[in-house]
């Protein structure tokens, strides 16, 4: 019987276990997540999702504290257009976030770094660039570019000296994404070297519309295959979504793709940022529990939890602190859903926005729980201790657990 560790993802003439892990955002995929990942010989995944906040609290820089500073007047006002990040300090809080991971990393694996379209923040294009460009001059293994079709990210990188030398990749939910990427960015001739295909039960912002459940990943895979070999592109291909055993993994292995993209189970090792309390949350979890809304500002659907405190909540937008969701015109959803409700309550203690959230203030602080379709099945691979708590896991647990289990078979700890 097949297990993942009897295949290998190939970049050039290198080797490695095809596991990689999802770049949870904000630091829930933590370094030390990414770290395990990379000396297991797999690929793990940082997040450059609010890194000026992550760097404030890992580094005690005070990126996020000076730009209120700077904006404080605003905070009453509802027109958002004149905030605008440091690119200094955006370029200076990526380099230290990766810098700090490249620095502790051992093993063969690698490390990436996952870089949303969707982080706007007032200045698409500037911004995106300063992000891209400082992950690869702080020594990044490579960028995956996720949360949009990317058209133009390749082109923003295409004068950088390791353009053509760290790997990039891109997330597609579609066989069409992925060829109007390759259509528009033929010129560069530069192909992504590899492409991650994510199919309709993953955590977090999904790549579909509401009817999300008429399609399946194995369907997508075999179009994207399909696709590439017509074109006779040899570029791997990842699946993601609802891989939840090493059997799951190894039947897309067998299939073609190239490897697999892993999260849900890690949102509960010990490395992963999530806070204890919220990690329990995800155990107990149960199927119905697991719900696809529409509240996140970007305008694509969300897999979280019925429970998450972000749903429903009134918070003040906290766009002078945060802002990374603000558009290229300083208008997010979020802060038009806000002052509706101001308006219809102006004398109101507490508000409640029903129909959006205020993603930065909740991603940061723990509040927005995204999850995989899987969520529920948590509890099946750990063990309930006598204050009926779940064990948490660690991620070496979890990794060798997809590496060498056969038969459907989840490991529990010892």
């Amino acid at each position: 019987m097949k297990r993942v560790d009897d295949f290998r993802l190939m970049f050039g003439n290198k080797e490695f276990v095809p596991i990689m892990i999802g770049g949870m955002g904000v630091d829930i995929s933590t370094a030390e997540l990414a770290l395990e990942a990379a000396r297991l010989g797999g690929i793990g995944h940082i997040s450059d999702a609010m890194v000026t906040d992550v760097s404030d609290r890992r580094f005690d820089t005070k990126f996020v504290k000076n730009k209120l500073k700077l904006y404080r007047h605003n905070i009453h006002n509802s027109d958002k257009s004149l905030i605008k990040f440091d690119l200094g300090a955006l370029a200076e809080a990526t380099q230290r976030h990766v810098e700090s991971t490249m620095q502790a990393k051992k093993g063969d694996g690698l490390i990436f770094v996952n870089c949303m379209e969707k982080l706007t923040m007032n200045a698409p294009r500037e911004t995106l660039q300063v992000r891209m460009a400082a992950a690869l001059d702080a020594g990044i293994d490579g960028i995956t570019l996720s949360a949009g079709l990317h058209l133009g990210s390749f082109g923003l990188l295409a004068d950088h000296a390791r353009f053509r030398h760290a790997k990039l990749g891109i997330i597609v939910s579609s066989v069409r994404a992925l060829q109007l990427f390759l259509r528009k960015n033929a010129r560069l001739d530069r192909l992504p070297d590899y492409v991650i295909v994510e199919g309709p039960l993953a955590g977090g912002h999904l790549g579909f519309g509401t009817d999300w459940a008429q399609y399946d990943l194995a369907t997508i895979i075999g179009e994207v295959l399909k696709y590439l070999q017509s074109e006779q592109l040899a570029i791997p291909v990842i699946a993601a979504g609802g891989i939840f055993t090493g059997s799951d993994a190894v039947s897309f292995l067998d299939a073609g793709s190239a490897a697999v993209q892993v999260a849900t189970r890690f949102t509960v090792a010990d490395e992963c940022g999530l806070p204890s309390k919220v990690k329990q949350e995800y155990f107990k979890a149960s199927e119905d529990d697991i719900i696809v809304n529409t509240v996140s500002p970007t305008g694509y659907p969300m897999r979280m939890l019925r429970n998450t405190p972000a749903i429903g909540a009134g918070t003040r937008p906290n766009c002078e602190a945060y802002g990374y969701l603000l558009d290229g015109n300083g208008g997010c959803a979020y802060i038009t859903a806000y002052n509706r409700e101001l308006a219809l309550h102006p004398d109101a203690k507490t508000l409640s926005v029903l129909d959006k959230t205020c993603l930065c203030t909740h991603m940061r602080n723990f509040n927005c729980w995204t999850c995989g379709q899987t969520t529920y099945r948590l509890k099946d691979t750990t063990r309930r201790l006598p204050d009926g708590s779940y064990q948490t896991l660690t991620a070496e647990h979890i990794f060798r657990d997809y590496q060498f289990s056969t038969d459907q078979k989840v490991a529990l700890p010892e």
